[in-house]
């Protein structure tokens, strides 16, 4: 299932971790705060059990939303890696 994991957390260390985890899980950046790939339901709970373990009682807040393939091919994007 295509997903995406956005989150806001204030700690840089935390956010660091969660970051190399989403990565672990072979997710890939699409933002700062933002990650984007293909994950079974099992492996999505996984890294959301992982993360919830690392945020602890830090604040912060990370969402991991499901994308149906045909509204993920439906996005639009503007980008510019020119500079």
């Amino acid at each position: 299932m295509h997903l995406l994991l956005i989150y806001d957390i204030t700690s840089d260390r935390i956010r660091t971790k969660v970051a190399t985890a989403c990565e672990d899980y072979g997710l890939d950046r699409i933002q700062f705060s933002a990650f984007y790939g293909v994950l079974s339901r099992t492996h999505q709970e996984e890294l959301m059990l992982r993360i919830g373990n690392l945020l602890g009682d830090a604040p912060g807040r990370v969402q991991l939303i499901p994308i149906s393939s045909k509204d993920w091919a439906k996005r639009l994007e503007v980008a510019n890696d020119a500079g």
